[in-house]
């Protein structure tokens, strides 16, 4: 069971990052389906209770807006690529930190610093 809980976290999750990036390519009704139902947690019923429709209506607006952000996701890669990316700044910044502790040079270590604060704001 707690498999299943996990992947509907991660599917929510990876759904909500998905609208996050593409949504405005999606239509005002899609975009607004999937942010209620994945960002703000509402129920289908609620959602359909919400827009004067049924809830199956709901369910098969949500499942045509998941789809056109799968595909998205599939050409252009932008989520994959920030994923990629905050992994490898946090390597980085693990292996200057490391550099900085065993460093004593104090140019060294300002350097290093200023490196660190930088990959920070990227993250």
């Amino acid at each position: 069971m707690l498999n299943k809980k996990e992947d509907a976290m991660k599917k929510k999750v990876r759904m909500s990052m998905l609208c996050e990036l593409y949504g405005n390519l999606l239509t005002e009704k899609q975009k607004q389906c999937i942010e209620d139902y994945y960002n703000n947690d509402l129920s289908l019923t609620e959602i359909a209770q919400n827009n004067n429709v049924t809830r199956q209506g709901v369910r098969d607006v949500i499942k045509k807006g998941e789809n056109r952000l799968l595909k998205y996701e599939e050409k252009l890669m932008f989520m994959k690529r920030t994923l990629y990316q905050e992994k490898k700044i946090e390597e980085i910044l693990l292996e200057l930190t490391k550099i900085k502790n065993s460093d004593s040079d104090k140019q060294i270590s300002n350097i290093l610093e200023h490196v660190k604060k930088q990959l920070n704001g990227l993250v």
